[in-house]
């Protein structure tokens, strides 16, 4: 099959589905074999590169182990007012929070959220499942079988991430006025007037060494 026909049929699929198109279904509906499946890989790069000009209003992403059309962010402003009439996330400074500690450590669970944050997560975890950022993800083998929690694709989507692999690595901690962990969310890292978490260990050594210096 030529390329410029490939490409026209990957386009149209991802065009109607209106959604993250499986690698799989690609290949099942353009009848590749797995032996092929770098051809696929192939012609979505170069299909990116396309969306890529300028005079393009739309960009091809990945999304795990799939792909999507969308709209460029930068035409956001013109698109809004003729038909994005959806509510948006309004997600406060506590559910990125809880976002962000279920986005490192995929499958966890209300519990463990709370042992973090030192708070209650029920309200948080309940809008973001509303959001459909967060998704059930099994009950856990512990007392009481607790259900653990993980990101879904619109997440991904929301924060311009291909896979959880892209997440950027977590800060130092910084601690607040209660000697409580901080968790920075994910939109923006303060890099300033961040404070270690304490070792008392250490705080030991390095006291010891100041006074046998004294002495």
């Amino acid at each position: 099959m030529q390329i410029n026909k490939t490409k026209a049929i990957i386009e149209a699929i991802l065009f109607s589905a209106g959604r993250e198109v499986k690698k799989n279904e690609l290949m099942l509906s353009l009848e590749l074999s797995s032996d092929e499946i770098d051809e696929i890989d192939e012609i979505i790069t170069i299909m990116q590169e396309d969306y890529k000009s300028e005079e393009r209003g739309i960009e091809l992403i990945k999304i795990d182990e799939g792909y999507q059309l969308c709209t460029k962010k930068d035409m956001y402003e013109y698109i809004y007012p003729v038909i994005d009439k959806r509510t948006k996330p309004n997600l406060s400074t506590a559910s990125l929070e809880t976002l962000s500690i279920i986005a490192y450590n995929p499958k966890i669970t209300r519990a463990e959220i709370e042992a973090i944050r030192g708070v209650s997560a029920d309200a948080c975890v309940y809008k973001l499942l509303e959001y459909g950022l967060i998704e059930e993800a099994g009950k856990v083998d512990l007392p009481g079988k607790p259900m653990s929690y993980k990101t879904t694709n619109e997440f991904l989507k929301m924060f311009g991430y291909s896979s959880l692999n892209d997440l950027p690595e977590l800060p130092r901690y910084k601690l607040d006025e209660n000697k409580q962990i901080v968790i920075d969310d994910l939109l923006e890292e303060e890099k300033e007037g961040l404070t270690e978490a304490p070792n008392p260990e250490r705080e030991e050594v390095e006291e010891e060494k100041v006074n046998q210096e004294n002495n």
